[in-house]
């Protein structure tokens, strides 16, 4: 089934719909035909994606916390939704050092708010908690992580979201078995694109060092990432969603990575200078001078479940997603009608997975 024959006229409650990627699966589900109502708080920067791809068609978008339960869950059993993807976070490592205590009440607390609510909405079939690659504990060995690994995390994000997959856990095995309710949760490498504006990521670093004519200060340059386009997660999380609305929880995972091909692991250095040749700049990073908070040296996802549980794989190579987003931020700086710019990346991405 393709994914506008399930997506049409499908009621989709998301969270987070303001953010990068949220704005980019709104957008998505707005192409497919999803009768969407969303919650996130205001978006965080300016210039915002959310704003660039307005005007909205056919979709109810609230700002609310999820952290306030009782607002939340008005909205949410207002709307009786089939699908509920939630993937509001705060999900910045290096603000995590900065609020741990935000980031636990966000990320563990808002989770459990949504779960909440989806146990008193009778219309929910299924629920998909989006997480992180971040949520294993990491030896820093590069040996790509599988769904069964050890969860952990040492800084507060990766922790939060550590803990979020064991609430996820608890709610599924506590409250929603016997139902008919697939719950799972999805976690996805380093993605990139355009219209992300957030601070401390390297795409918008180095968006925002080349429009300044400064070359982008690296913290970890040799640090090892696995890189890929966001439409890469988002589509499997739509099929992942669909394959468990369709399926129900006993045919399929209760997690699965979606990462990309391993020759898409890369350095952040080198990635810094791709996005530079790309932009036709070289010596495009200098070292970031000081003491920096602790990352990992090394973390890279296997997504072999992926493919075997629901016929998900990468379909980008790192350099189409590198000349996609360098394309995407030269078409904004010239003016482009943005929203129509994404659809049509959108397009092309639907065209290479059907």
């Amino acid at each position: 089934m393709g994914l506008t024959n399930f997506w049409n006229g499908r009621r989709v409650f998301l969270t987070g719909h303001t953010g990068f990627k949220g704005s980019w699966l709104s957008l998505w589900l707005e192409k497919l035909g999803a009768e969407v109502t969303a919650v996130s708080l205001e978006p965080e920067t300016n210039p915002s994606l959310y704003r660039r791809l307005s005007p909205w068609s056919g979709q109810g978008h609230h700002i609310a916390d999820i952290r306030d339960a009782a607002a939340f869950k008005q909205h949410l059993i207002a709307f009786e939704p089939e699908i509920v993807i939630h993937m509001a976070a705060q999900a910045l490592v290096r603000r995590s050092y900065e609020n741990p205590a935000e980031t636990f009440a966000t990320n563990v607390m808002g989770t459990a708010n949504v779960l909440d609510a989806v146990r008193e909405a009778a219309s929910v079939k299924t629920v998909l908690v989006v997480t992180s690659d971040k949520v294993y504990a990491n030896n820093g060995s590069g040996v790509p992580f599988i769904e069964t690994d050890t969860l952990g995390g040492k800084d507060p994000y990766s922790n939060s979201k550590a803990c979020t997959e064991l609430v996820v856990q608890s709610y599924r095995d506590s409250f929603f078995k016997g139902r008919d309710i697939g719950v799972a949760t999805v976690r996805a490498g380093n993605v990139i694109g355009g219209g992300d504006w957030s601070r401390d990521r390297l795409i918008p670093d180095f968006i925002r060092a080349f429009e300044s004519n400064q070359p982008i200060m690296l913290r970890y340059p040799e640090a090892i990432r696995p890189w890929q386009h966001v439409l890469e997660p988002l589509g499997g999380y739509l099929a992942f969603a669909a394959a468990l609305t369709l399926s129900g929880q006993d045919e399929l995972p209760a997690a699965l990575n979606f990462g990309p091909d391993p020759q898409s692991f890369a350095t952040v250095s080198d990635l810094a200078e791709a996005l530079g040749l790309a932009h036709g700049v070289k010596d495009v990073w200098r070292l970031a001078p000081g003491t920096h908070l602790p990352e990992a040296p090394a973390l890279t996802l296997s997504s072999e479940l992926a493919l075997s549980a629901i016929g998900w794989r990468p379909r980008l190579s790192l350099q189409q997603t590198i000349d996609w987003t360098a394309a995407w931020y030269k078409a904004n700086r010239e003016g482009a009608d943005m929203r129509a710019f994404s659809l049509g990346q959108i397009a092309a991405y639907e065209e290479a997975i059907s």
